[in-house]
């Protein structure tokens, strides 16, 4: 078995396709939910941000995930 090299997948894209999408939810509902700026949500989901400490408490507290898993 070889290794493939990939780039790892982002915290954005995870978000958008196993979270937003399946839920039936928009970048700016989402945002509101969480209380944050859309801005926030959606630089994240473009990978121009990282996913801070206090954004991974809300995204786990929101989605049922773990702080870690962000």
């Amino acid at each position: 078995m070889s290794a493939t090299l990939r780039t790892p997948t982002s915290p954005g894209e995870i978000l958008v396709e196993e979270f937003l999408r399946p839920l039936g939810l928009t970048q700016t509902a989402f945002a509101d939910h969480l209380g944050v700026p859309v801005r926030r949500i959606n630089e994240i989901v473009r990978g121009r941000r990282a996913v801070s400490p206090e954004t991974a408490q809300l995204f786990s507290a929101a989605l049922g995930t773990s702080a870690e898993f962000w």
